[in-house]
């Protein structure tokens, strides 16, 4: 096997090629990826003698997203690249992490964003009619925040909040992520500062909107739930499900369609500051939703009733009770978005500047999407949803064969990963419709005071202090 290519990448994941998904991420895509970017191919990089090659930087990478803790660091990845070395039969690189750090530094970030998307748009091209909402697909959308190390150069470009005292705070990532309700896989992510003009959940996603297919169905909460940002997906040819917003209340001038689903017509409100004119001008005047009212009645949800605005306004093709359990089916992007936060450690980041903090996620990312495409091979051959399926069982199983399977040949490799995707199908996520929790921890944090001052200050009053 080439040390320069993506094979052993995609064999990390558990790919070959008798698989259905196998080629979500081929060879000749990532080569065109490197051409667009005007990239040298790793064929290239490793004929003039670079061991960190884009693949095995790449490669690098996305196992310290697989690791936590110790494992995680710089020095693991390093470690691991000498190991995939020997076992290939190659002089074993320095283990010297500062030219590993040179290497990611060097990858491109618009790589790993485009694998990350080939990936995604490939998956929901392939997947089963089975798998759709009403043969129609469906994008589900929320907002998130992560945390990074407290540099200066990332205080600057991603401010702590305004509440913080200045030295006690982190600096605070705002993202939108866009993700499918079939496949879970992130079709689309936005970020930027915390607060600030133009940093909001819905300016984000507006720089999303080049990801949405015509002829898809967006799931969100109420905070996307405006007049502007319906009628601009409806220009998109997108239909949108979304919760009330609590500030509009329900219209009472309605035509009923039957019992809690009533026709609704919004106007065209004031033109919103960042909105130009021309843009206002073309938006319509008015536009007619549906409007279903939901009653709750599971004990303990936070909620009795909510209505839901929808531009299906087809009431024979999409019932009440499909409008009511599509909506219910938002909660899922919240275990989607713990998975990636939690599960990939990406709550909080390590890199230390802002254009390394911007690759971090998007090796996250992508590695988030090719631990789906694994699930969604399990769920193929043992016919059940992929969200069925442990995302954590996922990412154990990926993790534990992680150095081995690339140096294994093409008999135990593919014979280890049939062994993973069978077990990988009794790893089913449990059906808990009726299951409450209280929100709240028992394990009591350890008894440390918290830093009320910058760390330089506290610590010279230490010194100062002990000397006296």
């Amino acid at each position: 096997m080439s040390f320069t290519n993506f094979c052993f990448t995609r064999r990390s994941f558990l790919q070959h090629a008798g698989l259905p998904f196998a080629e979500l991420l081929p060879e000749e895509a990532i080569e065109q990826i490197h051409r667009d970017a005007g990239l040298a191919t790793p064929d290239e990089q490793a004929s003039q003698g670079v061991v960190y090659t884009t693949a095995v930087t790449l490669w690098a990478f996305l196992s310290q997203v697989l690791h936590a803790k110790e494992q995680r660091s710089c020095a693991a990845a390093v470690a691991r690249v000498i190991v995939l070395c020997v076992a290939l039969e190659r002089k074993p690189c320095s283990d010297d992490t500062g030219v590993y750090c040179r290497a990611r530094a060097r990858l491109p970030v618009v790589l790993i964003q485009r694998a990350t998307y080939h990936v995604a748009d490939t998956a929901e091209a392939q997947v089963p009619e089975s798998w759709l909402w009403k043969r129609r697909q469906v994008y589900l959308l929320d907002g998130t925040t992560v945390s990074t190390p407290d540099t200066a150069t990332l205080q600057a470009q991603y401010p702590q909040p305004s509440a913080q005292k200045p030295g006690l705070g982190f600096p605070l990532i705002r993202m939108v992520v866009l993700l499918s309700l079939a496949t879970a896989m992130v079709h689309g992510m936005a970020m930027g500062p915390y607060a600030g003009k133009e940093t909001g959940e819905t300016a984000l996603f507006r720089q999303l909107f080049d990801r949405l297919k015509p002829g898809a169905v967006l799931l969100a909460d109420r905070y996307f739930c405006s007049y502007f940002m319906i009628a601009l997906l409806l220009a998109l040819g997108v239909d949108v499900v979304t919760r009330l917003h609590q500030c509009r209340a329900s219209d009472l001038q309605r035509r009923r369609l039957g019992h809690g689903d009533y026709l609704v017509t919004w106007p065209r409100p004031k033109r919103p500051d960042w909105m130009d004119q021309e843009t206002y001008d073309h938006m319509p005047a008015s536009i007619q939703l549906r409007e279903v009212h939901v009653q709750v009645n599971q004990p303990g949800f936070r909620v009795e009733s909510l209505a839901v605005v929808t531009t299906l306004t087809d009431a024979d093709a999409y019932t009440r009770a499909d409008i009511a359990e599509l909506y219910h089916q938002r909660w899922l992007i919240e275990l989607d978005i713990r998975s990636i936060k939690i599960s990939l450690g990406m709550d909080v980041l390590r890199c230390k500047t802002p254009a390394m903090v911007v690759k971090e996620i998007w090796t996250c990312l992508l590695a988030y999407n090719l631990i789906r495409q694994s699930i969604l091979q399990a769920a193929l051959l043992a016919e059940l949803s992929p969200r069925q399926i442990s995302f954590t069982a996922a990412l154990q199983k990926i993790a534990a064969s992680w150095g081995t399977i690339p140096v294994c040949n093409q008999a135990r490799t593919q014979a280890l990963i049939e062994v993973h995707l069978h077990d990988l199908a009794k790893h089913l996520i449990g059906d808990r419709p009726d299951r409450v929790e209280p929100r709240a921890i028992k394990r009591r944090p350890k008894p440390h005071r918290l830093l009320t001052k910058p760390r330089t200050q506290a610590k010279t009053e230490l010194t100062n202090g002990a000397a006296a």
